[in-house]
């Protein structure tokens, strides 16, 4: 196995997609260090990443912030400007492990990592976020939402690198949660989630809303029609109900050990509900 610690990015990418075997990248290391001593994966070529430039800074830009691939979830939980701006995208990464792997983990190795039941990322499609990317071919950017394809997959190519994710700016009355259930107190994987980001018109009505949902599909899902549920309400008892409808119409999960079809979808339906009126509190509702 080789170890690499490039000069850049570009020359990062360019030796994970001239790699003819296989390639992890290094940034906070808690899910590729596990596999590796596990020996689910044997990588021929691990790249180095925490050196560079902007990986471990959070940035304000436009308004919102843009953080840095290896900036990791204790950093961010200690950031108060990003905590106030977006405390529900916060609190999802802050469920993530123990202390100890709060001081590694980091947002876009949850998101990378293609679970379904990642904690950080229904957090972050609800905040409508963006990934820039770095390839062989120049950057670009693209929602997260887009990112994962199914269970430990992704749309990114050979040669891709999550360099960045940005959170963008939010009207003053503005509000967002997530929450999830585990069958123990802390540090297990999601049965079910669901975030919840919304924005209120001065007399309190909302003006936008956006739903998504973990652990109860292939991947995480956006829920367009619960948003449109609660959209133009002060989340009244027939909103919340037709928001939790919409949610519940939207879950297609497995049965496991973990929890049936049925107790997955209804759990869904009930933090949806409960991370929208917490999301509604935050924003002045």
């Amino acid at each position: 196995m080789r170890y690499e610690r490039p000069g850049s990015l570009e020359d990062a990418s360019a030796m994970l997609a001239g790699e003819a075997g296989i390639s992890r990248i290094l940034a906070g290391g808690t899910d590729v260090l596990v596999q590796m001593k596990s020996e689910i994966v044997e990588p021929d070529l691990i790249v180095d990443l925490k050196h560079l430039g902007g990986m471990r800074s959070i940035v304000a830009e436009d308004g919102g912030f843009r953080v840095g691939a290896a900036v990791s979830g204790a950093q961010l939980n200690e950031h108060a400007d990003f905590c106030a701006l977006w405390p529900g995208v916060a609190e999802a990464l802050d469920l993530i492990g123990s202390t100890q792997i709060q001081g590694r983990a980091t947002m876009t190795g949850n998101l990378c990592n293609g679970s379904p039941a990642a904690d950080s990322v229904p957090a972050l499609v609800a905040a409508g976020a963006t990934v820039r990317i770095q390839g062989t071919g120049g950057t670009r950017d693209c929602p997260v939402a887009d990112i994962p394809s199914g269970p430990g997959k992704t749309t990114l190519e050979k040669g891709d690198i999550v360099a960045s994710v940005f959170l963008p700016a939010r009207p003053e009355r503005a509000g967002d949660a997530y929450l999830r259930f585990i069958p123990r107190t802390e540090m297990d994987i999601a049965v079910a989630s669901a975030a919840v980001s919304l924005e209120l018109d001065e007399a309190g009505v909302i003006s936008a809303a956006r739903v998504a949902l973990g652990a109860v599909a292939p991947t995480v899902r956006l829920v367009e029609d619960a948003g449109k549920a609660i959209t133009g309400t002060k989340l009244g008892d027939d909103a919340v109900a037709a928001l939790v409808a919409a949610v519940e119409a939207a879950c297609s999960p497995i049965s496991d050990k973990r929890g049936t079809v049925e107790f997955r979808t209804k759990t869904a339906g009930v933090l949806a509900r409960r991370a929208a009126r917490t999301a509604y509190a935050r924003a002045g509702g």
